[in-house]
């Protein structure tokens, strides 16, 4: 795509302008109903674009939402899809033996989970895990335990092909250099005109300086540019399960100011631990910004509550007025200040 192409994009403008949303479904979410009522209702309030999982069925639910939304509206944000190149925190799910919790646990793992997707007969409810990780520390016991449910990874030409989203998104670590350039060899062979190719990568976990962090990235931008691709970078700055408090949102901003002088060419995106605090700890008064935000257990959680009284009722929250209503005010108060802005670095 021509960066005059791209100009004519509502996504690409957002970039440009600093104001680019994005919502994360979850690269390892399958709950179908909720991924078709998400991606709708952000559609709605105005996100740029929609990440899933790669994965048949959860592309076409999201495709359902989106399709919802664009009647609605008369636009659509991108759809993206998640892939990782190797074991990933985003690409897993908890697990656990509900027969083992003794009779008067006070059940804190319910209570830090975001997602609702711990039953106390069932035990964790597969497809409304996304992985984050809150409930392991939280058991007194250490009876939880997480498994890899990494989505994607099989025939991922063929599955692209069969998908063709408007972007794709690999989830990377220091040191997989080799098994990016692996993963990236079917992403290719596949032939679908991606709008951008994300990178999600970042400091948590790693011990890495910012100076390792922009090697590895400059090591995959020669990659992408070889392959005639235009990365965008997902920074996160916190795990998946950080997305409480304006300690957070620091720290996605603090990676950015950090890694802004070394980073590649290209849209520099916050993620990990964002929430409504996040834009509040942006600097005043320079010529930079980052280029927008990723959203993705703050902007679940907020309407939530939504999304399961609708199922509880045997509807979408579509199909909701009184629901869907709230729920949208909720998702707009989110990312209202960020479609609001109009600065930041023009994207390469």
């Amino acid at each position: 795509m021509t960066l005059a192409a791209a100009g004519g994009d509502a996504g690409e403008r957002a970039l440009a302008q600093g104001r680019w949303v994005k919502l994360i479904c979850g690269a390892s979410n399958t709950d179908l109903p909720s991924i078709a009522d998400l991606c709708a209702l952000y559609a709605v309030a105005g996100v740029h674009c929609v990440d899933v999982a790669a994965d048949p069925a959860v592309v076409l639910a999201a495709r359902e939402g989106l399709a919802w939304a664009e009647d609605q509206i008369g636009s659509r944000p991108w759809l993206m899809v998640s892939v990782s190149d190797g074991s990933d925190a985003h690409f897993r799910k908890a697990e656990f033996d509900p027969g083992r919790c003794p009779p008067d646990c006070s059940r804190p793992c319910e209570r830090v989970c975001p997602a609702l997707a711990i039953d106390q007969f069932v035990g964790v409810l597969p497809d409304r895990c996304y992985g984050c990780g809150r409930c392991l520390p939280a058991c007194p016991l250490a009876l939880i335990t997480s498994r890899d449910s990494i989505i994607g990874r099989d025939d991922l030409a063929a599955l692209l092909r069969e998908l063709r989203p408007d972007a794709l998104e690999i989830h990377t670590a220091p040191g997989r250099i080799a098994a990016f350039q692996a993963t990236l060899a079917p992403v290719m062979q596949a032939e679908v005109p991606f709008k951008r190719l994300a990178v999600s990568c970042g400091l948590e976990g790693h011990g890495l300086t910012v100076d390792d962090l922009a090697r590895e990235l400059w090591m995959r931008h020669a990659v992408l540019r070889a392959c005639g691709q235009r990365p965008l970078w997902q920074l996160d700055g916190r795990p998946m399960s950080g997305d409480v408090g304006s300690g957070t949102a620091r720290a996605a901003v603090k990676l950015w100011q950090q890694l802004l002088p070394f980073a590649p060419p290209g849209p520099l995106q916050l993620a990990g631990g964002t929430n409504e605090a996040t834009i509040t700890q942006l600097p005043e008064g320079v010529d930079s910004a980052p280029a927008g935000v990723a959203f993705g257990g703050k902007a679940r959680t907020l309407v939530q509550p939504w999304l399961l009284e609708a199922q509880q009722r045997g509807r979408n929250l579509r199909d909701w007025p009184e629901g869907w209503s709230r729920a949208l005010a909720s998702a707009r108060a989110l990312i209202r200040p960020w479609l609001q802005r109009h600065t930041g670095p023009e994207a390469c």
